[in-house]
């Protein structure tokens, strides 16, 4: 009997497609990075802006990235999408990008969050648990927790995408239950009518934030703004590009479903109508959710909430004192549906770029249950290796500007790919053509451009990051042609 398939499964169909969109999409973000979000701007309106803007980008680009994947219903996504608009070496480059960091790490941070908040339920499995303490290594609890999660998931998902289809669909349904809830728990139990009425007196103005340090009352008025000698309008921009760092990485890993294009029924449909949903949905939520914490919370608290925990502490005047339980669990079952998801999705990338040559040759094939299993191992290893560095915090803020690189190279290509290959068939075409894709394109380059002045640190080590792979790129492609050779 054969140990491996010749080609991938359509099994999945656009309520499975849907719920891999928004739960690869929701993770722990949402209730903690408003509180980075409120210091920088200030105020509620511009908090609740940051969201809109962040969620209008992201249903733009997903409308856009439609007419892509309708294009090249296949496996790999945007790797694929942006070999096909420009050449090889860019398409690898965002492979190489995505396997060094953006999905890896991601992956990593998501599991470091489900151990983070298991150990409000479960104390030993706490960060300042140290298990092995050594002069040049440290593990503790909760880094084993997330190693361990992250090792079961690509376990499960090594035998076949059925059962990691199970896990995602019951995990991202719940936790859209469970938020719902909570916003709507929230305004009908936490709110409080003086709380919303302050909070949205000068909602649009760069309003002051205060809180008391040894004695003395600090007054702040956006940190961005405060750290800034640029002239007001860019000290904004500043504000708004810093701020939506946060919501971004929240608001990622909605691509996620193009790279499983193989494995979708009627891909050239359903792709481009779960990318609509699903970011339609998270979208909603997320604004709601900003909401519900500005008719609960205080600027001050949700600014300063305790390790930037906001919907911990909007659940205590909701919930009283099991408010930290209920996060806690809401989290736990967050970060384990995202992180199936991320899983699932990430090495049907690396496949794909084994299969032309420019990655680990065995990580191309498929085991008996037509997945690629190496992959799926091999993107194991790299992420837990992150989890013990410690660092995937750190590379996640870094790479937030070549994230926003690739999709603008991405959306881009549409214009590129519309008059170099206008006869290609297109059974769905970019909402909004050529107006939105370009809108997003501007708005984008904005943000980079703000990110180069204010965040000049994480934009370089991004970079660096994607030029580190043009030789490996070089490498790969000597390799793959003595290869060829040899075999003749």
């Amino acid at each position: 009997m054969s140990q491996t398939a010749s080609g991938f499964k359509p099994t999945l169909g656009l309520l499975d497609a849907t719920m891999i969109v928004a739960g690869s999409m929701i993770g722990s973000g949402i209730f903690i990075v408003s509180a980075d979000i409120t210091r920088n701007v200030g105020s509620a309106g511009w908090l609740v802006f940051v969201w809109l803007l962040t969620g209008f980008m992201t249903l733009t680009a997903a409308l856009s990235y439609g007419e892509l994947s309708a294009m090249y219903p296949k496996a790999g996504g945007q790797y694929v999408y942006l070999k096909e608009a420009y050449n090889p070496l860019v398409g690898f480059l965002y492979g190489w990008s995505f396997f060094a960091v953006i999905q890896t790490g991601t992956i990593a941070a998501v599991g470091v969050a489900f151990s983070k908040f298991a150990a409000y339920i479960f104390p030993a499995l706490s960060e300042t648990n140290m298990l092995i303490d050594l002069a040049y290594f440290q593990l503790s609890a909760a880094q084993l927790v997330s190693i361990l999660l992250v090792i079961l998931l690509t376990y499960v998902n090594t035998r076949g995408v059925k059962e990691g289809k199970i896990i995602q669909t019951t995990f991202t349904m719940a936790k859209l239950l469970a938020l719902f809830g909570l916003i709507i728990f929230g305004f009908l139990i936490g709110a409080k009518a003086g709380v919303w009425e302050a909070n949205w007196t000068d909602a649009w103005n760069f309003g002051k934030l205060s809180r008391t340090e040894g004695g003395n009352d600090l007054v702040f008025v956006g940190e961005a703004i405060a750290k800034t000698s640029y002239p007001s309008m860019f000290a904004i921009i500043g504000a708004i590009a810093a701020a939506m760092v946060g919501s971004i990485f929240s608001s990622d890993a909605w691509n996620n479903v193009t790279f499983i294009a193989g494995e979708i029924k009627r891909p050239e449909k359903n792709i481009g109508l779960s990318l609509f949903l699903g970011t339609l949905i998270v979208t909603i939520i997320y604004v709601s959710a900003n909401l519900m914490y500005t008719a609960v919370l205080p600027m001050n608290e949700m600014a300063f909430a305790e390790n930037d925990r906001v919907a911990v502490a909007a659940s205590q005047y909701i919930f009283g004192n099991a408010g930290t339980i209920v996060i806690a669990i809401m989290i736990m079952i967050s970060t384990f549906g995202c992180n199936n998801g991320l899983i699932l999705a990430g090495a049907r990338v690396y496949y794909t770029m084994a299969k032309d040559g420019l990655f680990f040759r065995q990580v191309g094939q498929l085991n008996q249950q037509g997945v690629p299993s190496k992959g799926l191992w091999v993107q194991c290893l790299w992420a837990c290796i992150l989890c013990l560095s410690g660092k995937y915090g750190d590379l996640l803020d870094y790479v937030v500007f070549v994230v926003l690189i690739f999709y603008i190279l991405t959306i881009a290509g549409i214009f590129r790919l519309r008059a170099t290959r206008p006869d290609m068939p297109r059974p769905y075409k970019a909402f909004g053509y050529p107006i939105l894709p370009a809108l997003y394109i501007i708005l984008a380059t904005a943000m980079c451009i703000a990110l180069l002045l204010y965040k000049p640190k994480f934009a370089s080590f991004g970079l660096l990051i994607v030029l580190i792979g043009i030789p490996i790129y070089y490498i790969a492609v000597a390799s793959r042609k003595g290869r060829n050779e040899g075999e003749r």
